[in-house]
């Protein structure tokens, strides 16, 4: 892939997660927890697929996703530690809230969630403006 069409694709993916971002705060300001922690989730995996748009790799599995994430930038230390916590916290609810039949969604629960889809995605959106000038 050439570059500019890998820009343009990290551009498109980071767009993609804020319209996530969005729409986990609009459903949890509308008390739709469950689905709020769904919207963080995909907000932040969004994210990190712009940021791996780059290299020219995605993955199918979230699980190698997250991984690749973690071994090539947060162990290099290109994201700080937080953010595989975040990305690892965010995955554990998103599962619970789409899988677990009883699963309860609390409020404070949700909205630590979506602060923390803006925490990546802000993140996120540093990064690549950041390659983007280069």
């Amino acid at each position: 892939m050439l570059e500019q069409e890998r820009i343009d694709l990290a551009k498109h993916r980071l767009c993609t997660s804020l319209e996530d971002y969005e729409a986990a705060l609009n459903l949890f300001e509308n008390g739709h927890f469950k689905a709020a922690n769904n919207r963080a989730y995909y907000s932040i995996f969004h994210s990190i697929r712009a940021i791996l748009a780059l290299e020219g790799k995605d993955f199918k599995r979230h699980s190698t996703l997250i991984g690749y994430f973690n071994q090539y930038y947060v162990a290099t230390n290109l994201f700080d530690k937080r953010y595989s916590k975040i990305v690892t916290q965010a995955s554990m609810i998103r599962n619970a809230s789409d899988y677990d039949d009883f699963y309860v969604a609390d409020k404070t629960e949700t909205q630590t969630q979506v602060e923390a889809a803006k925490t990546f995605y802000e993140a996120a959106a540093a990064y690549l403006n950041s390659r983007f000038a280069e």
